[in-house]
């Protein structure tokens, strides 16, 4: 009689085992049917991936569907879902012009996040980008300076301080936004920023790279270090 007890007991046991593997693979396979999986676009973390949306553990950024960045040619010319030619976001340019992303649409480009009046960083960043536009020769790849600093940043100002570094040319924008505009864009490059003190700002010093449709490709944090990776993956995106 014990035998029996035993022996039913067991079976019950790999009936429940078997109930839930095949739960797992039926859920697993109806998220994978939906869609439901999320990436990060940067892939930071490799091909994995997650059952909801959030942000990357690794560089901040949004998860993606898996099915949107797939949707996403290396080099497109439209605008998909992932786009940063999304954002409706309107600025001024160190000319005084009204300006909107999906301008640069036909064009590689580089963001950077920077403030006028910094000391430190920002002359760094600005050199960074300096050098990497020497080196990619390429007057269609556009380089994109917003301030993070729009209560200070006039496009005089701006205009000032990208002659002062050097990169006041046909090839860069210098861009001044509302706050909200200021903080969406943030957001969207997982660039954080925070106000100190009256004009002083501390922030992430991230290099982005987008292709002509406005999907971003690359991403890179710090001042002075090798260029070499985005200058290739910049001529990667205009070959």
């Amino acid at each position: 009689m014990q035998n029996l007890l035993r022996s039913n007991n067991k079976n019950i046991v790999l009936y429940l085992f078997l109930v839930l593997i095949v739960s797992i693979i039926s859920c697993t396979n109806e998220q994978k049917e939906n869609g439901q999986f999320y990436q990060c676009p940067m892939k930071c973390e490799g091909e994995k991936t997650y059952s909801k949306t959030g942000n990357c553990p690794e560089c901040g950024m949004k998860l993606v569907n898996v099915k949107d960045l797939q949707a996403v040619p290396a080099d497109s010319n439209s605008i998909s879902d992932v786009s940063i030619f999304n954002l409706d976001s309107r600025w001024k340019t160190q000319d005084n012009n009204s300006f909107q992303l999906k301008d640069l649409q036909g064009n590689a480009f580089v963001v950077v996040m920077i403030y006028a009046s910094c000391q430190a960083a920002c002359p760094r960043l600005v050199a960074d980008v300096r050098n990497i536009r020497k080196d990619v020769e390429n007057e269609s790849v556009k380089y994109v300076f917003v301030s993070i600093d729009p209560e200070n940043d006039t496009p005089e100002k701006l205009t000032e301080f990208a002659k002062e570094n050097d990169m006041y040319n046909e090839e860069s924008l210098f861009l001044t936004g509302s706050q909200e505009d200021v903080l969406e864009l943030a957001n969207v490059l997982a660039v954080k920023y925070k106000e100190v003190s009256p004009m002083l700002f501390s922030h992430s010093n991230i290099i982005s790279v987008f292709d002509k449709g406005g999907n971003l490709k690359y991403q890179r944090e710090g001042l002075g270090v090798n260029n070499t990776e985005i200058i290739k993956e910049i001529k990667k995106l205009t070959s």
